[in-house]
């Protein structure tokens, strides 16, 4: 960058701002430049590059991540097994709909205190919340085991284990931000892992259990599990940029006078309206097509463990190609295969798309949050990246029991497909949409 006079910074702190980029760019200095010098000032530690990257505190980070995500994602993930275990013990009797409401209501907590932590996040408010949580988590589980009634599950499985999850999910997200950048992706992708080894280890624990012990110590082996999983991460996280108190409260509607955060919100959103439909209802359709429930459980398991692969290899290659380059063409493939799964009428057929969904899934979910660290500053990414989730979590609450509610009127999943398909491919078209407005153009890295 070319230095400038004393004489000439002089001069041009009496001018307005047009004038000043008239001077310097007499002066041989650029628009982009001057935007440099400004996020130098904003934020030095951003523009400097001042992160670790790397080295045993950074993936001590990681590995406490990783664990996060097992203990919440991973169980939340295991809720297939749940939902086909109650429609045929527990609450038999009870319409599939109905019992979607417990993992729906699990799925959008998971995203929707993110508002909130995301807030506290920004202000230096992290240990003692995600203990706490971390503590609900453990204890939910004990609860569950004496659950009988619909509402008990509700209440304990669904609303409070679902709140202590996103508890801790939402500020592991945002503790990544203060240690990598440039690996950023890598980091997350890394991350994202320990849902998917959860959601394929923890559905095969709970079956396997729930045969062998019963449903009680089921639950109750579980909540011990998650004591180990959740205390590495209470050690290991932290933050590592200092708190700043950025204007505004808990909600910041100003972010929505940004054409391009508002069409990305609704495309999460949208994405969650039709994203976990398969993965709910992949087990019971399954045995409802003559395939043994000794083995439909672990179609959840196998689209689990497709999903960390697919998480995987976004962590390595969205740094590169740009996160929607990445993940839009594989959520367009999930959103395929979302039409293709109810038509399956044999066990090989739902075991390719189980691994298929699972990994093009898993890409999308991996790195859907990477756009929102570069649409703001640093020191509001909680914020930013609660809005995000809390508005996915409108999605994740009522798509899964919309699907329900269109298998009961319709006696199939024929039309559950075409309905959380579309979903999914309508969210890609919101991705594509925001991309251009990034971009102002079709082609290009984002």
């Amino acid at each position: 960058m070319t230095p400038r006079s004393p004489s000439a910074s002089a001069q041009t702190d009496s001018l307005d701002v047009h004038e000043v980029a008239l001077v310097n760019m007499m002066e041989g200095i650029v628009p982009e430049q001057i935007l440099e010098d400004k996020e130098e000032k904003a934020n030095p530690g951003e523009a400097s590059d001042d992160y670790p990257d790397g080295g045993l505190r950074a993936w001590l980070v990681v590995l406490g991540t990783v664990l996060s995500n097992f203990s919440t994602f991973g169980f939340v993930n295991s809720w297939g097994v749940f939902q086909s275990y109650y429609e045929q013990d527990l609450l038999r009797g009870t319409s599939p709909s109905t019992i979607a409401w417990i993992g729906s209501v699990q799925y959008a907590l998971v995203f929707f205190p993110a508002l909130f932590t995301g807030r506290m996040f920004d202000l230096g408010i992290f240990k003692i919340p995600y203990a706490i949580a971390s503590v609900v988590i453990v204890a939910s589980c004990f609860v569950t085991a004496e659950c009988t009634k619909y509402w008990h599950f509700l209440l304990c499985q669904g609303i409070a284990l679902g709140i202590a999850c996103g508890m801790v999910f939402g500020p592991s997200l945002a503790v990544l931000g203060h240690w990598f950048k440039k690996r950023r992706g890598l980091a997350l992708g890394i991350t994202a892992t320990g849902s998917s080894i959860g959601g394929a280890v923890l559905p095969i624990v709970a079956r396997r259990l729930i045969q062998e012990v019963g449903f009680k110590w089921t639950m109750r082996i579980i909540g011990f599990i998650l004591l180990v999983s959740l205390s590495v991460p209470n050690l290991t996280l932290a933050r590592r940029l200092p708190a700043k108190k950025v204007a505004g409260g808990v909600f910041n509607i100003g972010v929505f006078t940004s054409p391009i955060f508002s069409v990305y919100c609704l495309a999460i959103c949208v994405s969650f309206l039709g994203l976990y439909t398969t993965l709910t209802y992949i087990d019971i359709s399954a045995i409802r097509i003559g395939i043994s429930p000794e083995f439909s459980f672990y179609l959840v398991a196998i689209t689990n463990a497709a999903s960390g692969f697919g998480r995987l290899c976004s962590g390595f290659l969205v740094d590169k190609a740009g996160p929607i380059n990445f993940y839009a063409p594989m959520t367009v493939i999930a959103g395929v295969l979302t039409y293709a799964w109810p038509f399956a009428r044999s066990q090989g057929g739902l075991i390719a798309i189980a691994v298929l969904y699972g990994f093009s899934s898993g890409a999308f979910i991996s790195t859907f949050i990477l756009p929102v660290y570069g649409m703001g500053e640093m020191d509001d990414v909680g914020r930013r990246t609660g809005t995000v989730m809390s508005i996915a979590a409108i999605g994740a609450l009522v798509g899964p029991p919309i699907s329900g509610a269109i298998n009961d009127v319709s006696g199939g999943f024929e039309a559950v497909g075409y309905y959380a398909g579309t979903m999914i491919l309508v969210s890609v078209a919101l991705m594509l949409l925001t991309r251009y407005l990034v971009l102002r153009r079709w082609r290009g890295i984002y």
